[in-house]
């Protein structure tokens, strides 16, 4: 079988972004985007992709606009008579936005990734505890480690090349938590939550930080 394996192609930089995720759903697109891109917009464009199954089968929602992105908006443009380049051009804006506005993507409904929202963060010296929120039952995990986190994106989730994970437990719920103990003291850890809803579609959240006290 034909390795599908997509590189981010990347070790997250990410030390000066101290603040938690941001992974809400937007209804609108305000900027061109294309392979390379990250954010909540491109969290945004892939749950919308991700509704019809035809147009984006792996379904992730990465917040990094990668080779699978590219594919699923080449689908979306060739479904819609724009020429089929896998870039959020100023073509492909207008009509992203409308469809996305009217809550359609071409009549076809499919899975869809968890989305997750309202990501707290709680540390003291050598434990954090990390919360959050999704749209529908999903269980979760914490990858965390004190250097950049490497990510491989495969077919159907994200792989973390180093550092350690933290299970909330098995049960499928909307509302998360996850303890992280034995940490090291006044240290900045990468982070990055991992969740699966009960048909294995999977969603993270873009790489980010906490520091310990």
């Amino acid at each position: 079988m034909k390795n599908n394996t997509l590189k981010f192609g990347l070790i997250v930089a990410v030390a000066a972004i101290m603040a938690v995720p941001a992974l809400s759903y937007a209804d609108t697109l305000t900027r061109q985007l294309e392979v390379g891109s990250t954010g909540s917009d491109v969290s945004a464009l892939q749950t919308f992709l991700a509704q019809d199954s035809s147009l984006y089968p792996q379904g992730l929602v990465t917040s990094y606009y990668g080779f699978l992105t590219k594919a699923a908006v080449s689908n979306f443009q060739s479904r819609n008579g724009i020429p089929a380049v896998g870039r959020v051009g100023p073509a492909t804006l207008p009509v992203l936005n409308f469809q996305m506005s009217q809550g359609m993507n071409g009549g076809a409904t499919g899975a869809q990734a968890p989305i997750i929202t309202s990501v707290s963060i709680g540390t003291n010296n050598n434990s954090a505890t990390i919360g959050w929120n999704t749209n529908e039952s999903s269980k979760g995990l914490v990858y965390y480690s004190a250097s950049p986190l490497m990510l491989t994106e495969y077919i159907n989730s994200v792989t973390v090349g180093n550092g350690n994970s933290a299970m909330t437990d098995a049960n499928y719920r909307t509302s998360q938590n996850v303890s992280i103990q034995n940490l090291n003291d006044n240290t900045t850890y990468y982070y990055m939550v991992y969740t699966t809803d009960q048909t294995g579609n999977v969603s993270v959240t873009w790489p980010s930080t906490f520091r310990t006290n």
